[in-house]
């Protein structure tokens, strides 16, 4: 597809605030041909970095984390119009000197699920676009999305007028859906975390589901989403006995992937309220993560309280 064929695709659903079509555009542009030198770029990066091999989450770093995350940190950070880069793989929030002081902010997580690597299974690219000095509110954002390498890669792209669907190729990205919305027939359920580790409440819960949906879980938030916006159900990781604070982090998962199930007409949830109504104090700050239909999420939430 050629530039000016890419901008119309876009231009259907980047109804995006206050002037800022064009930064969001860039945004979308530069993961779209990054997406498959990523893809690419796996192979012989399966090992663990350099170093400590450990993000700022105390994660075990794959060299394809960091890889990923030098690619697009230093595409975005070059944009007229974003201000901040932040990512799941570094400590602090970056402020791009390119930029001038009034402008977007981008969050990333370059490579969600890149345990998968060692056995080959799907994994993504998150990003979340915010009007607002992260960390930020998920009601700051003006656009999320993401990208999902699997059989295809393709891209999940939402804004405030609705959910998109393309499929990626050589950068080019062509249009599988133009209204992407949660069927309303429930089908597939994915819940992370050990089940011993399982609170009782979820646990009952979790029992409830189970005997409803079809599991549908492979370790990769973006992959088990993707079944979630596909078939329609719940996806969740939800607090642990060990992480009462829940192990996805705020800024980087919770808020795009709840900006992402809202807007294609199912609810998110941190198990009392939406995720995009958290408040946000610390950059790489956990949360429990509920997203799905709303009748799924609407009895978790009475589940849990």
């Amino acid at each position: 597809m050629s530039e000016d064929g890419r901008r119309l695709a876009y231009d259907r659903e980047l109804a995006v605030d206050d002037g800022h079509e064009d930064v969001v555009r860039e945004v979308v542009d530069v993961i779209v041909r990054t997406a498959p030198e990523i893809r690419g770029g796996l192979v012989g990066r399966r090992g663990t970095a350099d170093g400590e091999g450990e993000n700022p989450s105390g994660e075990t770093q794959a060299e394809a984390d960091v890889w990923a995350d030098d690619l697009l940190g230093d595409r975005l950070s070059a944009l007229e119009g974003v201000v901040q880069y932040a990512s799941e793989e570094r400590a602090e929030v970056v402020d791009c000197a390119s930029s001038s002081s009034t402008g977007l902010s981008v969050a990333v997580d370059p490579l969600d699920g890149s345990s998968n690597l060692a056995s080959n299974n799907p994994m993504g690219t998150i990003f979340g676009v915010y009007d607002a000095p992260i960390p930020a509110q998920g009601r700051d954002l003006v656009a999320a999305g993401y990208i999902c390498y699997g059989p295809i890669t393709t891209m999940i792209l939402a804004t405030d007028d609705g959910v998109a669907e393309y499929e990626l190729a050589d950068g080019d990205a062509t249009t599988l859906r133009e209204d992407v919305r949660l069927p309303a027939e429930p089908t597939v359920y994915g819940f992370g975390g050990r089940v011993p580790d399982w609170p009782a409440d979820f646990r009952t819960y979790a029992r409830e589901i189970e005997s409803e949906l079809k599991l549908r879980y492979g370790g990769a938030m973006v992959a088990d989403v993707n079944q979630v916006l596909s078939y329609g159900g719940i996806f969740a990781y939800p607090t642990l006995e060990s992480r009462p604070e829940g192990k996805l982090r705020l800024q980087f998962e919770g808020n795009p992937i709840g900006y992402i199930v809202e807007r294609a007409g199912g609810r998110s949830s941190n198990g009392r309220r939406s995720l995009l109504e958290a408040e946000a104090t610390d950059l790489h700050e956990r949360t429990p993560v509920y997203v799905g239909n709303d009748g799924l999420v609407d009895r978790l939430e009475g589940a849990l309280a």
